[in-house]
């Protein structure tokens, strides 16, 4: 009876270290929303025109943000948070702190989206010129964004800034450029977490998920052969979330045309 209990014994004792040693449940992150990051210190200055003129385009590729959902509300960000063209779309809340003669009295802190890379200046010192050199974070506003909280005359300011989610109208929107055997996919309006880390796309008839290549910015290329089909496009934040835009493109889409999905993320 004791030989018998110690069996029965030792068959429960492996069972339980057998479930202890079982890998955890993968998390799956495809629901929920992207939360504030910390509160880190940079500095900003400012380029373009008044009216935003000469931010419209840039290192992401986008066309002109005044039309793709962003605005003059952007910022070109420096080399470690451009991450070659992967912080593209990230949204962030930028405060003026510990300047009395450069900040404005009571201005609120404002959003802004990152759409253009502040490229390095290695024939100027980090802390007097070069203010985008590596390894620097640092905030080049479209004057529109940085007057909201800074005084022109300053030109460069102290912030706190911290990503935060992106909060956008409508759905996620997608437009093809190129070839019948080279599409580039530009991926804008995104919500959440805002950047795009993967794309995939797949086809009502021939075309199954096909995977995209980031080509620069937030262009994605991919040589397969996509027209008439209906497109349906699955995105991938960098927080590892995912949103499917089912049949977004109709089956007579058009290269260089602009299609909205009806959803976004949070």
């Amino acid at each position: 009876m004791w030989a018998l209990g110690r069996v029965v014994l030792a068959v429960a004792f492996l069972v339980a270290g057998a479930a202890g040693d079982a890998a955890p449940p993968k998390v799956h992150r495809n629901h929920g929303k992207f939360t504030a990051g910390p509160w880190k210190q940079a500095h900003a200055t400012f380029y373009g025109g008044r009216d935003g003129s000469g931010t419209l385009d840039g290192a992401c590729g986008y066309k002109d943000t005044s039309k793709e959902g962003y605005g003059v509300q952007t910022v070109a960000v420096s080399t470690p948070l451009f991450g070659a063209g992967a912080g593209c779309g990230a949204c962030y809340e930028v405060k003026c702190v510990d300047s009395p003669d450069g900040c404005k009295v009571g201005a609120a802190p404002l959003v802004v989206t990152a759409t253009n890379l502040c490229p390095p200046n290695p024939g100027q010192s980090n802390d007097n010129g070069g203010w985008c050199n590596p390894p620097r974070e640092h905030f080049d506003l479209s004057m529109p964004a940085f007057l909201q909280i800074a005084q022109e005359k300053a030109g460069i300011v102290p912030i706190s800034y911290r990503r935060v989610p992106c909060v956008k109208v409508g759905g996620i929107r997608y437009t093809i450029t190129g070839n019948p055997y080279f599409n580039l996919v530009m991926v804008s309006n995104v919500g959440g977490a805002g950047d795009v880390a993967g794309l995939s796309v797949k086809g009502n008839k021939r075309v199954k998920w096909t995977p995209l290549k980031r080509n620069w910015g937030q262009e994605w290329q991919t040589s397969e052969v996509l027209t008439g089909e209906s497109l349906t496009f699955r995105v991938m934040t960098g927080d590892h979330r995912k949103a499917t835009s089912w049949h977004v493109l109709p089956p007579d889409w058009q290269f260089g045309v602009t299609y909205q999905a009806t959803k976004n993320f949070n």
